[in-house]
């Protein structure tokens, strides 16, 4: 089999079960003392993945918090990060986005009570062009100017596999006094990412993707280091975000720990989390430099062999969507077969080639550095070049 999908589930790290059946081990041995005698103890667990997470988007790690999913973050952080008024109302975002991320900022900006027609602009790209030009979001920006609160942007666009600019992105965000936010679902553990030194605000990932930690798994969060120490800053608390040292004092009056850990509701999902350390092991061992060194040659290797398919063979037309410019995408490259692209997809799944379709004509295949190896990426090519 060849699996070219851990753009959308990530494969299981080795570590992963032995992980879990440790917790629930100690569940078993201890049950409620499993919080403070396990071998990892429970009621701490959270901080131990804060580093490793910061070493892959590139945070400190008083910056980075695992909880929660994707979602259900960028809701909680919006609440901090999204205060319109009357006159900065405006969130821009790409065209087409992660349809989760178009209904939060919607619901969002309803429960504000603007009206999402008016206050969400979407760009997408000029006719005749498949991904966005950053001088052009840039631009949108600038023109949008005193009425934008908000840019939020994936890092990488999850359709075309375009990787964003986010330091681009950010800095023309705050020329105009507008915040800049990012979901990285298909960008932690795929691209370099340095947030704290681009200074973006904040940002939410997955950990289920590239960062191969089970379906659902734990998600991540990340608040610039400026809003370490404001209490006063708007958002939706939870006990676990409470001062640590009176959290089980069980009073009255929120006040938040410092950092991104401010922003907890609930403690730590063990399970999940397990994995999630696992995973981010490994990542701390192999280095998001290193893999970005072997993301591009193998990305760069499947995009030639595609092209030496199309000029090949008559049947099937591949068009890359995804840029050129190996700067500006990830593993991912997304394949536009127009016409007859659902017949492939169909073929290559028969030839135990696990890829991804996504409506109306795209196939979507990313070679991961950390599991996947250039005899894959042949063998793909090998398969498509014998399908007729």
């Amino acid at each position: 089999m060849v699996y070219f999908c851990g753009n959308s589930l990530g494969l299981q790290p080795k570590t992963a079960r032995a992980a879990v059946l440790q917790e629930l081990d100690d569940w078993a041995e201890l049950g409620v003392e499993g919080h403070f005698a396990g071998r990892k103890p429970w009621l701490h667990y959270h901080k131990a993945l804060a580093l490793p997470s910061a070493q892959v988007v590139g945070a400190l790690p008083h910056e980075v918090v695992v909880m929660n999913n994707l979602t259900v973050n960028l809701h909680l952080l919006m609440v901090s990060f999204y205060r319109p008024d009357q006159r900065r109302f405006k969130i821009l975002m790409e065209g087409g986005a992660f349809p989760s991320d178009q209904y939060a900022v919607e619901s969002q900006v309803k429960f504000h009570g603007f009206r999402p027609e008016e206050a969400i602009v979407e760009l997408f790209p000029r006719a005749g062009e498949t991904y966005l030009r950053t001088g052009d979001i840039e631009k949108a920006i600038q023109e949008t100017g005193s009425e934008l609160a908000l840019v939020l942007f994936g890092g990488v666009n999850y359709y075309t596999g375009q990787a964003f600019d986010l330091a681009a992105i950010t800095r023309a965000a705050h020329v105009v006094g507008a915040m800049a936010g990012f979901d990285l679902a298909h960008a932690a553990g795929n691209v370099e990412l340095q947030l704290h030194d681009w200074d973006v605000d904040f940002a939410v990932w997955c950990s289920y993707k590239y960062l191969n930690s089970g379906p659902g798994g734990a998600a991540g969060a990340y608040i610039h280091e400026r809003y370490a120490q404001r209490p006063d800053l708007p958002r939706f608390a939870g006990w676990w975000g409470h001062r640590e040292e009176e959290r089980f004092q069980m009073r009255k009056g929120f006040i938040p720990m410092p950092g991104a850990e401010g922003w907890q509701l609930s403690n730590a999902q063990i399970l999940p989390m397990a994995v999630h350390q696992a995973s981010l092991a490994i990542f701390a061992e192999a280095g998001m430099a290193k893999l970005r060194q072997k993301s591009l040659q193998l990305t760069g290797f499947t995009e030639f062999l595609v092209q030496k398919f199309n000029s090949e063979q008559n049947t099937y037309q591949i068009q890359v969507l995804t840029p050129v410019d190996p700067a500006a995408r990830g593993c991912q490259l997304s394949l536009l077969v127009a016409g007859n692209g659902r017949a492939l997809f169909d073929r290559l799944a028969q030839a135990h080639v696990i890829a991804d379709w996504r409506e109306p004509d795209v196939i979507r295949i990313a070679p991961v550095p950390l599991y996947n190896s250039f005899g894959d990426v042949w063998r793909f090519y090998e398969i498509l070049a014998a399908i007729d």
